[in-house]
């Protein structure tokens, strides 16, 4: 049996290979292999960047021209206006004057373009923020404020983008008149439940289906429904000039943790149902199915939600999770446990989640002198996974499948 510092590194090592496995470059390169059409390139997102060199890889001078826009950090621009790309930065997750900015862009490159040129569009998680164009009557101070609602207010994303789509010009599907008529093929990298394409960066160029949604059914404040009557209800119309796939998923990841783990030699328990609700509930959840289970390796995914305090502190929910599950497990000497996002973020910093164990709460309580209740009340789990030493940083991984959770059992 392996020991703890063993058990830890395999959980490390099998959570790399569910990010090689779901990378943007390889993903495109892969879905453009053997396509010889020269195209204008855009890519959006935080796996812009990765998605961008994949095109530029199978390719190479068919990529005519291209605008790049990604969050700071996510984006080398020397790198890709080398290979004669226009790169922008939008903001994330509050979106900013840049975010407006880049959607003006985005709306003049492809009406630039010639008439009859392909264009090929690479979407990734964090569209949403990146690039906007708003409706009158919207202004930058309200979505912001409306952003950073949705952020801590518990909704699951589908809800989250159903609010977004409302505002915006280009969202669920209002990107497609823009086009007119030029032909587009639309690569996704889901970071959504069910791998929806009209919700994977808030379905620019996926014509929403049914009556126009007014949201009456969710729990929205005040002061942001009153903003919505102000706002069109017209929808976009499918056209039969865009082609949208999906080119990764989560449950790519998942598979390919799965087989990694077969490799390192241990029993592996896959759950393939998405992992959502309260983060609360779910870390109660999986502490005891572990607690409770067989030695093996127990894999999960999903986007757990979180409510946030007036002023959080230091973390995002994967932190939060793992604080949860620390906290359950304290002085079990078979289990450690895994959450993170696949896009190498969760939440405020550079960590992208954390790996705990039996002995987490007993190393951060020795710095620290405080539980892990009082951090997971403030939503701070992060300065408690700081002191224990189990904070995870990947930096910008090329990908964004929502987060991972893996459970190991010895």
């Amino acid at each position: 049996m392996a020991d703890m510092a063993g058990a830890r590194q395999d959980l490390l090592t099998i959570f790399q290979a569910a990010l090689d496995r779901v990378e943007g470059r390889r993903c495109v390169r892969e879905s453009l292999q053997h396509d010889p059409q020269p195209v204008s390139l855009i890519a959006l997102g935080k796996a812009a960047q990765s998605m961008a060199q994949g095109a530029l890889d199978a390719l190479g001078d068919r990529v005519l021209d291209g605008l790049v826009i990604s969050k700071a950090g996510h984006m080398d621009g020397a790198l890709l206006n080398g290979a004669g790309l226009n790169c922008l930065e939008g903001a994330h997750p509050v979106p900013d004057e840049r975010s407006l900015r880049a959607g003006r862009e985005l709306v003049e490159f492809i009406q630039s373009r010639p008439k009859d040129r392909q264009l090929l569009f690479l979407i990734s998680g964090g569209t949403s923020g990146l690039v906007e164009l708003l409706h009158d009557g919207i202004d930058l101070a309200m979505l912001q404020r409306v952003n950073q609602w949705l952020l801590g207010g518990g909704l699951p994303i589908d809800a989250m983008n159903r609010v977004r789509k409302a505002l915006s010009r280009i969202k669920g599907g209002g990107l497609i008149p823009y086009l007119q008529r030029r032909p587009a093929r639309v690569l996704l990298i889901s970071d959504v439940p069910g791998d929806d394409p009209g919700i994977v960066g808030s379905g620019l160029l996926v014509a929403e289906k049914g009556a126009p949604d007014r949201l009456e059914d969710l729990s929205l404040p005040g002061w942001l429904r009153a903003m919505l009557p102000a706002v069109p209800g017209e929808r976009a119309t499918a056209a039969d000039n865009v082609q949208v796939s999906i080119v990764a998923s989560l449950s790519d990841a998942r598979e390919a943790a799965a087989e990694k783990g077969r490799e390192l030699g241990y029993a592996v328990n896959l759950h393939r149902a998405h992992l959502g609700g309260d983060v609360n509930i779910v870390g109660q959840r999986l502490a005891y199915e572990l607690g409770d289970a067989w030695p093996g390796l127990y894999i999960w995914g999903g986007e757990p939600t979180v409510q946030l305090p007036e002023e959080p502190g230091q973390g995002g929910r994967n932190q939060h999770l793992a604080l949860l599950v620390a906290a359950q497990i304290a002085g079990r000497q078979d289990i450690c446990f895994l959450a993170a996002g696949t896009d190498g973020g969760d939440g405020p910093g550079e960590d992208a989640g954390a790996l705990v164990d039996g002995g987490s709460v007993g190393r951060g309580k020795r710095v620290l002198g405080i539980t892990p209740q009082v951090c997971l009340d403030r939503a701070d789990s992060g300065r408690f996974l700081a002191a224990s030493g189990d904070l995870i940083q990947t930096g910008p991984t090329g990908t964004n499948v929502m987060d991972l959770m893996i459970g190991l059992k010895l």
